[in-house]
């Protein structure tokens, strides 16, 4: 150890137990028990049956998603981004982390809130009705509480102030209120050139259903317009938006995958997006709660 201060906890002989099991641990030898772990794609690989049961797929039977029983290169051969056209059923290509578990698509809430259906897939017990009723009441008493500001006769620079405040203390109300209501997904924003989104969903397709990313993880397909929308969305989901070290450690995987470059990347809570809170919303909340740059530098 490098410190008189132990890492651990407990008495003395439970320490030194502690200890000398880490001095003793064989770090190449666990990897190679671990790599030796079956995975799906691993099983896929020679050949064996998938056993879904052992895993899971909330967007199992759904044309546009990756399924348990094909192998990821067969996934992104069938379904690439940069030609396979959008239908009105599917707006968006999924992939999953196997190894989560999540409330299946058809069953979630989120498939009765208008512009909600395709975000992550929802954490069971997740209260989104709830969320909805009382995060549209407390953002309806935000804007009245900004229109007592907006009158005539008071300063410019104290009305300002007042509004914002406002929107800030209604958006901590909110991610309160949907922490305790397990609504807690959230997602990190990409957008890239249609001429390298094969590779780069390439990259976070095969690391999510690694388990090395998030939960799981978008991209929009091709489009009529596509000739003039320069750049396409990726998002990857993360469990919860306030645990900070996982948003963090995804955010880390994403900028040694080379997909965090010169302009910063940004992460957006679900809550926001069911409430339709956006960029320039009239509350003057900031549409997204992290970036890459403060979390992780330049």
């Amino acid at each position: 150890m490098d410190s008189d201060e132990s890492d651990f906890y407990g008495d003395d002989d439970v320490v030194k137990d502690l200890e000398e099991k880490v001095d003793n641990f064989d770090v190449n030898k666990w990897w190679q028990d671990h790599e030796a772990a079956e995975t799906p794609l691993r099983i896929q690989a020679k050949g064996i049956p998938v056993d879904a049961s052992q895993y899971h797929n909330p967007y199992a039977g759904h044309v546009y998603a990756w399924q348990l029983t094909e192998s990821i290169d067969a996934f992104l051969e069938r379904l690439p981004p940069a030609t396979t056209e959008e239908t009105p059923g599917n707006p968006w290509i999924w992939v999953c982390n196997p190894y989560v578990k999540r409330k299946s698509k058809d069953e979630a809430e989120n498939q009765q809130v208008r512009g909600g259906e395709d975000e992550a897939p929802e954490e069971e017990g997740a209260d989104l009705a709830t969320l909805m009723k009382a995060g549209q009441e407390r953002l309806h008493f935000a804007s009245s509480f900004i229109d007592q500001f907006r009158k005539p006769g008071l300063s410019n620079a104290h009305t300002i102030e007042e509004c914002r405040k406002a929107g800030m203390d209604a958006a901590k109300d909110i991610l309160d209120l949907a922490k305790s209501l397990r609504v807690t997904c959230g997602k990190w924003m990409l957008f890239c050139t249609v001429f390298e989104v094969n590779d780069v969903w390439e990259s976070i397709a095969k690391a999510t259903t690694k388990g090395q990313l998030g939960i799981a993880a978008k991209v929009a397909p091709r489009t009529e317009g596509d000739q003039r929308r320069r750049e396409r969305l990726i998002c990857v989901y993360t469990a919860d938006f306030s645990d900070i070290r996982d948003v963090t450690s995804v955010a880390r995987k994403l900028k040694e995958l080379g997909l965090v470059r010169k302009r910063p990347l940004y992460y957006k809570p679900d809550a926001y997006t069911y409430l339709g809170i956006a960029s320039g919303n009239p509350w003057e909340i900031k549409a997204s709660i992290y970036d890459t740059r403060s979390l992780l530098g330049k």
